[in-house]
């Protein structure tokens, strides 16, 4: 998904600048040559060289000095329009972006909310017998403490263990020699004390000397 996304970025960004500098080219090659007007008033001196009279040669010497002006401001325009397309071209490329940021939120929205609660980090602390949750601390008993510290290593290493193996780590027994239950019995015990408190942390909140509440907002809530 993040690799798609990023071709998406590509491949939007890279059609946005063709299309704009496509825009950009034609727009140029329309516009006027800035020393058309001076051609024009050039061709004018030539084919009327029998205009001698003072305001004969006054009237030629405006139509130049127009057609240098209306050179300079149309080269200004050139670089007004220039700088408007980089404008547009930036302005396009972020909203581009956005766009795919948002969309990409949205989907990690909706995955957590499909999952429930996701764990970013997770911290065992066996000397104060707390396991840390998204920096949410939750004490555990030491029978608890060593099953999940278990569990992390074994995790660190993508290995799946069985309840014998688990026994047979926690008390330095081999695995063969180990009860299956014994295992599972562990692995029951972490999941209530630990499901507990995080239930009691997340949903069931003690509101002090007056009771409990669910932590949730009540506009979520549905019976049937």
């Amino acid at each position: 998904m993040r690799r798609s996304g990023n071709r998406i970025v590509i491949f939007g960004i890279a059609g946005i600048v063709a299309i704009l500098v496509i825009a950009a080219a034609l727009l140029f090659w329309a516009l006027p040559d800035a020393n058309t007007f001076n051609a024009r008033v050039e061709q004018l001196f030539v084919e009327n060289n029998d205009l001698t009279t003072q305001a004969e040669v006054k009237l030629l010497e405006i139509l130049a000095q127009s057609g240098t002006a209306f050179s300079e401001i149309l080269t200004s325009y050139r670089v007004v329009i220039f700088v408007l397309l980089v404008f547009a071209t930036a302005m396009l490329v972020a909203a581009l972006v956005f766009l795919v940021l948002l969309a990409g939120f949205n989907r990690r929205m909706a995955q957590i909310e499909r999952v429930g609660i996701q764990v970013n980090s997770l911290l065992i602390s066996r000397e104060e017998n707390t396991v840390y949750l998204n920096n949410l601390g939750f004490k555990l008993t030491s029978a608890a403490m060593e099953t999940l510290s278990v569990l992390a290593e074994a995790r660190m290493d993508d290995d799946v263990l069985s309840g014998s193996e688990i026994e047979g780590m926690i008390s330095g027994r081999p695995a063969v020699d180990c009860d299956e239950a014994t295992g599972a019995t562990r692995i029951k015990r972490l999941r209530d004390t630990l499901g507990n408190q995080i239930v009691s942390e997340l949903l069931v909140k003690n509101v002090a000397r007056r009771g409990y509440m669910l932590a949730i907002d009540k506009d979520v809530i549905k019976v049937i």
